[in-house]
């Protein structure tokens, strides 16, 4: 049976820098273009970690080599930066494969912006490190105007912004006309160019980071997908992950992935956010169904064979 899927790309997807980005993309590719060979109709989302970071860095590197020159630079603005580089990659190289298979399918990047509500609690305990680190003195310029800075583990310091969950995606009307027109979207990238609401009714650009797997869920809810894709590092989630009575998982109804997330069984910024945005999409409409694996597996992960999909009740 044909399935609209998002598929959500984790960092081990896209490499660490330029070079191993340009060779990492055509990895992932195949396996994606397996999914549209078979008939599926996909939508793409994706991190943006260490891209972002770089770029971050660059720009920072930047403006104090001549700041009456060159301004800071946003973190929104970094982050438009990293969806157009890293969507440059891998549209080509889902086109080369597609070419090579024969298959005449357009691909197209969009630049996303994702909504989020500046009452979100995450804004009052900001825990995303970013950008390059500091010395104590260039901290405390950075706290003196209001920015979140820390100690990391006694490298330096670093600055720290808010991981808020998104609520709207701003351009979903593009996203579902190229999908209606046949095209493979490459959207949501880095979670989306975090964005926020004035009273006028304009978008203002906000110092946060949304993690890229809620982002990927609210898109596969907002345009009807029958299946979200997380791919990760591993064939299938574990509970007692690297202990002795360690156990993989086939599939867990909402219920039983909440207890396990109760439990502590997952760890924070790794296989957590990945189990909670599958729960909530399995839960957000019938027969609704999340898959988490390994890129390499998702063709066997869709027909049943691997992966560790999550289930409603």
């Amino acid at each position: 049976m044909k399935k609209r899927i998002v598929i959500a790309l984790g960092g081990n997807a896209l490499g660490n820098n330029l070079e191993e980005q340009y060779l990492a993309v055509r990895n992932t590719a195949g396996p994606i273009v397996d999914l549209i060979e078979a008939g599926h109709q996909v939508v793409i989302a994706h991190g943006n970690g260490p891209q972002v970071g770089m770029i971050q860095n660059a720009m920072t590197a930047l403006h104090k080599q001549n700041p009456e020159k060159y301004g800071e630079c946003p973190l929104a603005v970094c982050g438009a930066m990293s969806q157009g580089y890293i969507g440059y990659d891998l549209q080509n190289a889902l086109r080369e494969v597609l070419l090579e298979r024969g298959i005449q399918k357009p691909v197209t990047t969009l630049i996303t912006q994702v909504e989020v509500d500046l009452a979100d609690p995450a804004f009052q305990n900001p825990t995303k490190p970013i950008g390059s680190f500091m010395t104590k003195e260039e901290a405390e310029i950075l706290q003196a105007r209001g920015e979140n800075v820390v100690e990391d583990a006694g490298r330096g310091y670093r600055r720290v912004v808010a991981s808020p969950r998104p609520i709207g995606i701003v351009e979903l009307e593009s996203v579902k006309t190229l999908m209606d027109a046949g095209q493979i979207v490459i959207t949501c990238g880095g979670g989306g160019i975090p964005v926020a609401k004035q009273e006028n009714g304009k978008l203002m650009g906000v110092p946060a980071v949304i993690d890229k797997d809620f982002a990927a869920e609210l898109l596969a809810e907002l345009v009807d997908a029958d299946m979200l894709i997380i791919l990760t590092a591993v064939e299938k989630v574990a509970i007692r992950f690297r202990q002795p009575d360690e156990q993989w998982l086939s599939e867990m109804t909402i219920g039983e992935a909440e207890k396990h997330i109760a439990a502590g069984e997952f760890a924070p910024g790794s296989m957590l956010p990945k189990v909670q945005a599958a729960v909530r999409f399995a839960g957000s409409g019938k027969g609704r169904t999340a898959l988490i694996t390994l890129l390499e597996k998702a063709a066997e992960g869709i027909s049943g064979q691997t992966g560790t999909r999550v289930v409603g009740e």
